[in-house]
């Protein structure tokens, strides 16, 4: 048997040309997704909006993350406070951590 078009959900072609089908309002591609480079598989663990903010401030690796501090990750808009456990194991399975808290200089 063969699934329709409608069961599979709205045909949609990213940025890249891949054609894929999403019954959901989600803009990101299967196929993309499983392109990401290796080292970024801490993203996977995320919901999807953390996971774009990270990316749209070019964090995509456990090493980019470990420059930023907590307060940092938590003001960008998607990430929320269940993230940063997340982020946290990641980094320490990685031997890494957050950046420090930043100190006001004068």
């Amino acid at each position: 048997m063969v699934k329709s078009n409608r069961s599979r959900g709205q045909k949609r072609i990213c940025k890249n040309g891949h054609i894929y089908y999403k019954s959901s309002d989600c803009p990101v591609c299967p196929l993309c997704e499983k392109l990401k480079p290796v080292g970024a598989e801490f993203l996977m663990l995320l919901a999807a909006p953390a996971r774009r903010a990270l990316e749209n401030a070019g964090i995509k690796t456990l090493k980019q993350l470990s420059k930023k501090t907590e307060e940092e990750i938590l003001s960008l808009h998607g990430i929320g406070p269940s993230s940063i456990p997340i982020l946290k194991k990641s980094l320490k399975e990685a031997g890494l951590q957050l950046a420090g808290r930043m100190h006001n200089r004068m």
